[in-house]
């Protein structure tokens, strides 16, 4: 007995930050595979962000009962402020989140745990995630959470970091020190999850493989990511183009957008608002030689024009993708240095 109390007083702290609001249906499921970890030195700041269910009094029951779950209310709204007064109540040295809708599979802390011991300060401990729903997932999940996967498993994350957030929300953990040098959750800018992963990438945070489902991503109809305004498909793209202005961009090389979709024309009216200049480049032959915002459209072959072009990608038709690929290969231009695909 001494000797399984001395080893739990060595195994470090992990602090479990996770915003509620209003998930009634899904809290004890949550918080039962959180109990049932095979880590145990464990402590959950649980947020609730201004409930009007029963959220609030499952959570408090929960904690009258189990002292590692701390409930705290929300002194301000949204999900920044909940996170933020998680981790300022956290006392680990391992950050992790969890979302209040989903579901920790078994062995989830031990392994992160032991993927960050193994490589130390400057990484970012990651799983892999399976989606889940009464209602049956969608094309588009499936389709994202096998990018995802095969993202992680070789750590690669960074690689397409521009198409859609490569690291999944409730399914990292870092160094408590780390965490801080990216500016935790201090940032008020939406999409939460896109923009720490921007920062993490910033700060040189290398992402571990991992070839375990560690977490339960569960889908439906009133999830935050599908009602909230702040998850709109605008607010991706001014953070991507905000991320890439700053970490990228080669003002001295010629700028290209190709794609004149809708996601082509938002990308054009960001840097016309920015006075960055660029030209715009398609293959589709009914809009080659018109103007878009009074800026001409060109055959993508004009790129054979420009001094060391860089060229964002805004076509989501993944055969189409593919031929572009081949494209930049053949010019000799490489991914995250000379392209950069943003869907």
């Amino acid at each position: 007995m001494m000797n399984a109390y001395i080893r739990f007083m060595k195994e470090p702290l992990i602090s479990i930050l996770t915003p509620f609001k209003n998930t009634a249906s899904f809290l004890p499921e949550c918080i039962e595979s959180i109990l049932n970890q095979s880590y145990t030195n464990w402590e959950l700041l649980i947020i609730d962000d201004n409930s009007t269910d029963s959220s609030y009094e499952i959570v408090t029951r929960y904690a009258a009962i189990e002292p590692r779950i701390k409930c705290l209310k929300n002194d301000g709204h949204g999900i920044l402020n909940a996170l933020r007064l998680a981790f300022q109540n956290s006392n680990g040295p391992y950050i992790t989140r969890m979302d209040s809708d989903d579901i920790m599979s078994l062995q989830k802390l031990e392994l992160m745990l032991n993927d960050l011991q193994t490589y130390g300060k400057s990484h970012i401990a990651l799983g892999l995630v399976k989606y889940f729903s009464a209602a049956g997932i969608g094309d588009g999940y499936s389709k994202y959470e096998k990018w995802l996967n095969n993202l992680t498993k070789s750590g690669i994350n960074y690689s397409e970091i521009y198409k859609e957030c490569v690291i999944p929300s409730p399914c990292w953990m870092i160094h408590r020190d780390d965490l801080i040098t990216c500016d935790a959750f201090n940032p008020n800018n939406y999409p939460e999850d896109y923009d720490l992963t921007f920062r993490f990438y910033k700060h040189n945070m290398h992402c571990i493989p991992s070839q375990h489902v560690l977490h339960k991503w569960r889908d439906y109809n009133t999830r935050a990511s599908r009602i909230d305004s702040n998850y709109a498909e605008n607010h991706f793209l001014e953070l991507k183009m905000r991320y890439f202005i700053e970490l990228h961009f080669d003002a001295t090389r010629p700028l290209t957008i190709w794609g004149a979709g809708q996601k082509g024309k938002t990308i054009a009216k960001i840097l016309k608002e920015k006075e960055i200049p660029f030209y715009w480049i398609c293959d589709n032959p009914k809009k080659i030689g018109k103007h878009i915002y009074d800026i001409r459209l060109y055959n993508f072959e004009f790129l054979n024009q420009l001094q060391e072009p860089q060229c964002i990608v805004s076509v989501a038709n993944e055969m189409s993708q593919l031929e572009i690929s081949n494209y930049f290969k053949s010019q000799n231009m490489h991914s995250m240095k000379d392209f950069f695909f943003f869907c």
